[in-house]
């Protein structure tokens, strides 16, 4: 909490004119949505600045063109809370709600913000598909799904990027988080990205016609 007031009010040069959110971020997206996003937590002169998940900062500009290739965004940008920015299908979500020094939250920061994940997880009746970035977000939200009464496969999914596993009513893909130590190392590249929110698309395609042609839920594996 400290840190994101602090932050708020120094500023960094470049955003001089803003005035930065400076208090913890909340969830964004469609409250129908069959997607959800989890990432790890606002960045400091991103989320924290704008007052929008993945907002304003290098992270949000893969993650948004990802969703708009893949149809779950009506544009590949996301500036500010008033850009026009929509979400299709989709609810992005983060771990911790708050920026933490040197993005490394603590473990009292999860435990504290793990009931919002868990009560945006039950407010999405819907959810079919969880995509998580990075390996700290998918323990978390692995945390948060036990909690919310669903069962876990043993053993318990080992991260890797553009892996799959079925948690019974849900597909959990994941993927290497968009940050700049990932993308400018080359560790990710936007076609590896890309991949990930289009097999997500193709997946929730097939169980769509598949309800429209008033079949019984499908598996997504």
């Amino acid at each position: 909490m400290k840190y994101r007031e602090a932050v708020a009010r120094s500023k960094r040069a470049a955003f001089r004119e803003w005035e930065y959110w400076g208090r913890p971020v909340p969830g964004f997206g469609d409250p129908h949505a069959s997607l959800l996003i989890v990432g790890l937590a606002p960045a400091a002169h991103g989320g924290n600045r704008t007052g929008r998940v993945f907002t304003g900062d290098r992270s949000g500009d893969w993650l948004y063109r990802a969703l708009y290739r893949a149809r779950f965004a009506n544009q590949p940008t996301s500036v500010s809370r008033d850009d026009g920015l929509m979400l299709r299908d989709c609810y992005i979500a983060a771990a911790v709600r708050c920026a933490p020094p040197e993005n490394k939250p603590t473990r009292t920061e999860f435990a504290r913000c793990q009931p919002f994940l868990e009560r945006e997880i039950m407010l999405l009746p819907s959810l079919r598909v969880v995509i998580v970035l990075g390996a700290v977000a998918m323990d978390a939200f692995l945390r948060a799904w036990r909690v919310t009464r669903h069962e876990l496969p043993v053993p318990k999914p080992r991260f890797g990027h553009a892996r799959a596993w079925s948690l019974r009513s849900i597909e959990l893909l994941s993927s290497y988080h968009p940050s700049q130590r990932n993308t400018q190392t080359g560790l990710l590249t936007e076609s590896m990205f890309d991949e990930v929110f289009l097999s997500a698309r193709r997946l929730l395609d097939r169980d769509h016609t598949s309800r429209e042609a008033g079949g019984e839920d499908v598996n997504l594996v």
